[in-house]
């Protein structure tokens, strides 16, 4: 497998600074929760996925400083290209000790592969451009060969693993929400789940279906005005506010019954129960839809490619493709719905196109006997309404 080439101390080929306060903190999704715009993200990610970088621009970071390679070459991930095709610049692979020689809070000047705070130089890096980032990524798209082979070892593990809950449902906990001959709709914080999910709002208005947030995906619910009946994860990027809205919690825990989640939500004052499995939260909330009966599984945001699923991090997607394999029937993709059609009517023009339709019908009441005639009557009628007021006092 090709490693992209990364080097430290490269000229800057872009040659534009940043600066900004240094917000800093080793995992991206945490660090994203309180980034203000115009400060300077100090991540530790390798591989910067999509939905990092996306929630990075979403933040308005004046610049991404990365203390690991933001592309290792194991595959081409997403987030470099994101982050430049933004405008963010990206100092890459500055070393994990930026951490302790940076204070959450300082103001710190990028200039060219170099980061300052005041004059003092904290540390150097590789600067991307769409070049660089378009000479690593190919390099990397060599990698996916030997996790294509990754991935057959995985299927084969968490077959022997969890064969149980996939064939018999052994090991799915009891819930208070009801399923059974019920729709249900699963959203997961992946590409495009926003978008997707306002595109189906029509549908949820209509059937009511059962709303399941996977972690992040509870927010993203709450924000568009839904409270999600169930939220299911390990409670790692889900807000306090959330946790509290009422809906059911399910706190995914590890094979050995360890879960790290539990406590969190203790502390809230809220009831939970867990749901030990090696597969992933996404996974577990079809299989608990499909054992409590679901007549049919919606996902939004959901991962399903390779790619995507190295994208977040893990080593394969075998959990994902036997629980695709089990709930297949029932499962219904709406990843992508909001590319699929996206309406070419404005609602600025659907109420001039409104407005127009009375001009033309006052106008064609004006001009005619028979309108005329409307007209007289309706002006005698308020006329005799205003007489009826002005009795009254």
């Amino acid at each position: 497998m090709k490693i992209a080439t990364i080097r430290k101390g490269r000229p800057d080929p872009a040659g534009s600074g940043a600066e900004g306060v240094a917000r800093l903190d080793r995992r991206t999704k945490n660090l994203t929760k309180r980034l203000r715009p115009g400060e300077v993200a100090i991540i530790d990610h390798v591989d910067i996925d999509r939905v990092s970088a996306d929630a990075l621009v979403g933040c308005k970071v004046a610049a991404v400083v990365n203390a690991s390679p933001s592309i290792s070459g194991r595959y081409p991930n997403l987030g470099p290209e994101i982050l430049l095709g933004a405008g963010i610049p990206l100092l890459d692979n500055v070393g994990k000790q930026v951490f302790s020689e940076l204070k959450e809070g300082t103001r710190v000047t990028l200039t060219g592969n170099t980061l300052y705070a005041g004059d003092r130089e904290v540390t150097t890096g590789f600067r991307y451009d769409d070049e660089s980032v378009t000479v690593a990524m190919n390099e990397a798209r060599a990698g996916l060969s030997t996790q294509l082979e990754a991935f057959a070892a995985n299927t084969m593990e968490y077959m022997k693993q969890e064969r149980t809950l996939l064939l018999d449902g052994i090991g799915v906990p009891d819930v208070k929400t009801s399923f059974e001959r019920r729709h249900c709709l699963i959203v997961v914080r992946g590409y495009d789940y926003k978008e997707d999910l306002k595109m189906l709002k029509p549908y949820i208005r209509e059937y009511r279906p059962v709303l399941i947030g996977v972690d992040g995906g509870a927010d993203a619910l709450l924000e568009l005005g839904m409270t999600p009946d169930m939220i299911v994860g390990d409670m790692d990027s889900v807000s306090d506010h959330v946790l509290k809205c009422g809906a059911e919690v399910v706190v995914h825990a590890y094979v050995d019954g360890r879960a790290p989640g539990l406590q969190r939500v203790q502390d809230l004052g809220v009831e939970a129960v867990t749901f030990p499995a090696a597969a992933t939260s996404e996974d577990i909330a079809m299989l608990l839809a499909d054992e409590k009966g679901a007549e049919l599984i919606v996902a939004v945001g959901t991962h399903a490619t390779l790619v995507e699923f190295l994208d977040k991090g893990r080593g394969g997607m075998a959990s994902t493709f036997l629980t695709r394999l089990r709930v297949g029937s029932k499962l219904v993709d709406a990843k992508g719905v909001s590319r699929l059609y996206r309406s070419r009517i404005s609602s600025g023009a659907l109420v001039v196109l409104v407005i127009a339709a009375l001009v033309a019908i006052c106008v064609a009441l004006a001009v005619s006997k028979v309108g005329q005639t409307y007209i007289e009557i309706l002006l005698d009628k308020w006329q005799s309404f205003i007489f009826w007021v002005k009795d009254l006092f």
